[in-house]
């Protein structure tokens, strides 16, 4: 093995620690998060699913910049289009026509919209959303299940005495949220619709939405999110599915096409403009005519470059059959996944939707799987390849990189497995055990 070295990445990463708090925007992009000392942490530039970092280490990524890169990095189509937009002004005193060409795509593709608002990221369009019905609702109250990012509606939760002790990670403080909203928005456990009604009782009249991630890399209970739409319309409740993350991946129509439920509103961002900012709320005319008379605004909005983006992409998505590639390396990525797993000896194996599955590594003790997940981990990134146990396919990913990859992380189950039979772990680390995950309401 060829001698790894991120010296220039450490170097810079000093420089950021006392500039910018927590080093990065998000947390996930944090490098406590990954191998610190180890993984890449500053990229010089990427192409397809490879990135180049400033020590001038080549990798195959697959973490597609946390899932906003659907594509690829650097897509020549969207990126055309990008600097054409460019050419001709990327945003205007008045309105470009392709903002309500999106907005028809959009029409078309999702089951749910009937009209559209845009914004430039997930957390925001799960802010307007929520606005949203509690304007069209006249209710204050939010049950929500899943991850909908950083603002006071939904940290909310994290005040008083329970907080978000089964969700997000530890150490997330409610630092600045206002007190006087602790009681407004309130989690549930995903597939458990009794509990989701007895809320819903509990709280009658008082609450305007659900507000919830409806898949990620398992398949929804049977009959489960039928249920949840039954409840929200019997209840007179508005129904989000919050997409960011699901969004064009298992379906065309993404995951309510997939799983046949309708919500009544739905959020996108992430992977809808491959990378470039951008973020869509969208529903049924019903509830999205009334924000017309709401004060939701802002002047990058209507900027052109994210919707020439996102128009590009959609268009690609579809052009390209992007839902059968993702089932076919999916499929292949578990399958050989698996198979290293077996050849290792180690009990791990790949889970979940071909389209966006996960690897799960069997380990009891939650501070040993904080190691074991950090082994993982320096293990790949040392041998060229950015994977942790939670990952995106994007259509750049083909059979070469899967069968890649699935040979370094048979070296790196190997080195696991080692460790677990000869109690030397701690031996094999050479980083910081990695930064406790999200903890998903939604698998």
């Amino acid at each position: 093995m060829s001698e790894h070295s991120v010296h220039r990445s450490l170097e810079i990463y000093e420089r950021a620690r006392a500039l910018i708090p927590g080093t990065t925007q998000l947390i996930s992009r944090r490098p406590t998060r990954a191998a610190l000392g180890v993984s890449p942490i500053y990229a010089e530039r990427a192409k397809g699913c490879r990135i180049w970092d400033v020590d001038g280490n080549e990798y195959i990524d697959w973490t597609s910049a946390v899932g906003p890169v659907i594509l690829g990095y650097a897509d020549d189509v969207v990126d055309d289009a990008v600097r054409a937009q460019i050419a001709r002004g990327a945003i205007y005193s008045i309105v470009q026509e392709s903002a309500v060409e999106l907005a028809e795509e959009l029409v078309r593709i999702v089951p749910s919209a009937e009209m559209v608002r845009y914004c430039k990221g997930g957390g925001e369009a799960c802010t307007i959303a929520v606005r949203i019905a509690r304007g069209v609702t006249g209710r204050d109250k939010v049950l929500f299940c899943g991850y909908h990012g950083w603002h006071d509606w939904y940290q909310a939760a994290n005040l008083g005495a329970e907080r978000l002790a089964e969700h997000l990670f530890n150490g997330i403080e409610p630092i600045g949220v206002p007190r006087s909203l602790e009681g407004t928005a309130m989690p549930f456990t995903y597939g458990d619709l009794q509990e989701l009604e007895g809320l819903l009782q509990q709280h009658a009249g008082e609450v305007a939405c659900i507000i919830m991630e409806p898949m990620r890399s398992g398949e929804p209970p049977e009959g489960y999110l039928a249920g949840v739409r039954d409840l929200a319309t019997r209840y007179g409740v508005v129904l989000i599915f919050d997409e960011v993350s699901s969004g064009w991946r298992v379906a065309r129509g993404s995951a309510q096409e997939y799983v046949g439920v309708t919500p009544d509103m739905t959020v996108f961002a992430k992977a809808i403009s491959n990378g470039y900012p951008m973020g869509a709320v969208v529903g049924k005319r019903e509830f999205m005519e009334p924000a017309s008379r709401m004060f939701i605004s802002s002047a990058y909005w209507d900027d052109n470059i994210g919707i020439a983006a996102s128009l590009a992409c959609l268009r690609e998505l579809e052009r390209r059959d992007a839902v059968a590639h993702f089932n076919r390396i999916g499929a292949l990525f578990k399958e050989q996944v698996n198979a290293a797993a077996a050849a290792a000896g180690l009990a791990a194996q790949c889970v979940g939707v071909a389209a966006h599955p996960s690897i799960r590594i069997e380990v009891d003790d939650p501070a040993e799987a904080a190691k074991v997940n950090a082994l993982f981990i320096q293990e790949n990134a040392r041998r060229g390849v950015i994977l942790a146990t939670g990952f995106m396919f994007n259509c750049s990913h083909g059979e070469s990189e899967v069968e890649r990859t699935a040979a370094v992380v048979e070296e790196s189950f190997g080195k696991i497995a080692e460790g677990l039979d000869r109690g030397t772990i701690d031996d094999l680390l050479e980083v910081p055990p990695q930064e406790e995950s999200f903890r998903r309401l939604v698998s």
